[in-house]
């Protein structure tokens, strides 16, 4: 589970939203189409996400932007229609239902062929209420990476780092390209240990103390290497934010502005989006975007349909083929599995996207699948919640046409 473990580090920065949000108002007004929303005042103690209680979660992972601060994107004003089709069989679809509610999934919906065969919510959840994603988020970023690429914002993925982020130039960064920041091959050393208060993930609250809206490129540029560029994987949400900055950087916006016009309006949202911001009034590359159930599942599709919108594509040809497919292999003890830009390979041609407490969007393009889920697990890593609902796939697979 060593894997699931790193998608937690980007929630240790979302803790620190409180104060930075101030910051981030700093900056300079919101944008027309990403609103800056600012939270009540909260004492810091109630900011400690990992920590709150099962309950606590099940309400606050429903209504994060009340926690804290971010920007609101409006849904797209033509929502991608989710026509039902043929149910799943009666057996399964309770014993899908029976899983979720002794596992605290909140929601699934599954799609086949854009068609959804089957939906249920629980713990509160409706239709039209958000939920957080913690890591799936990253997926979301690999895709404004994606289509900054298309539009020439960035010109190559074998470009350097510091071509996008002027201030890594110096460190471990240098000579490290965008594919390899993409897809955590940096060869720069981190570590996610969340028992260890020296460890880079426990040292993020000191660098937003002492270099505020510098924060993130402060901490990374300070890292050492530990390997060539491209030689070892080592999971770090710290990149992936760095990711954000550079999308950022690259195309002169927010990460939620740009995925208005480059995720919302071409998947057809249903519902608005929020995206938590950082120090630097920017948001927040590798965690915390809020969307609907159903949102989820249109984020899938997107996917399985090559990032297609009615303007043509959004992300260069064989853009989600390459992100999810295994740029890095974990090799015979984790047959098929393995890591893409920003989505998790799975045997078979399939992949996802997760994030900790249980959420995911896993796509079964040979099936034209998408199984979108929701949670509140027990534990980050999902433990054997995370187990019994992988069990179902072959089942709801084996269903499908």
């Amino acid at each position: 589970m060593g894997m699931i473990k790193g998608a937690v580090s980007g929630l240790a920065l979302a803790m620190l939203l409180a104060t930075t949000g101030a910051q981030a108002e700093e900056q300079g007004p919101a944008t027309p189409v990403a609103r800056l929303t600012q939270p009540p005042a909260r004492d810091p103690s109630e900011l400690a996400v990992l920590f709150w209680s099962d309950a606590e979660r099940a309400e606050r992972f429903r209504a994060m932007e009340q926690w804290f601060a971010g920007h609101e994107v409006p849904a797209s004003a033509a929502p991608r229609a989710l026509p039902k089709g043929a149910p799943l069989s009666d057996a399964l679809q309770a014993d899908l239902k029976k899983v979720m509610a002794e596992t605290n999934t909140a929601g699934m919906m599954i799609l086949e062929d854009g068609k959804v065969r089957f939906e249920a919510y629980n713990l509160g959840l409706g239709p039209n209420d958000r939920w957080t994603s913690f890591s799936v988020a990253k997926s979301f970023t690999s895709t404004l990476l994606g289509a900054a690429l298309k539009d020439g914002s960035i010109d190559s993925l074998d470009d350097p780092v510091t071509k996008y982020i002027p201030g890594l130039a110096g460190s471990a960064y240098e000579g490290v390209t965008v594919k390899q920041l993409a897809t955590m091959t940096s060869g720069v050393k981190w570590n996610e240990d969340y028992g260890d208060p020296k460890s880079d993930v426990a040292q993020m609250n000191r660098f937003v103390v002492e270099y505020g809206a510098d924060a993130i490129v402060a901490q990374m540029k300070m890292l050492p290497r530990e390997a060539e560029p491209g030689t070892k994987w080592v999971y770090k949400t710290g990149e992936t934010n760095l990711i954000g900055v550079l999308v950022e950087n690259a195309v002169g916006k927010p990460l939620a502005e740009y995925a208005k016009a480059k995720i919302v309006d071409p998947a057809g949202f249903e519902g608005d989006l929020f995206w938590m911001v950082d120090p630097r009034g920017g948001n927040i590359g590798g965690c915390c975007l809020s969307i609907r159930l159903g949102d989820y599942a249109r984020m899938g599709q997107f996917a399985l349909e090559g990032g297609a919108s009615d303007g043509g594509g959004v992300v260069p040809e064989g853009w989600f083929a390459e992100a999810g497919k295994a740029q890095v292999s974990f090799g015979p003890n984790a047959p098929g599995f393995g890591y893409g830009y920003q989505w998790w390979a799975y045997p078979g041609g399939n992949y996802g996207a997760q994030g900790i407490f249980g959420q995911g969007i896993t796509l079964v393009p040979s099936k034209g699948l998408v199984i979108a889920f929701v949670g509140n697990w027990s534990k980050a890593s999902g433990g054997p919640e995370r187990a019994r609902l992988l069990a179902m796939s072959p089942r709801i697979i084996a269903e499908a046409d």
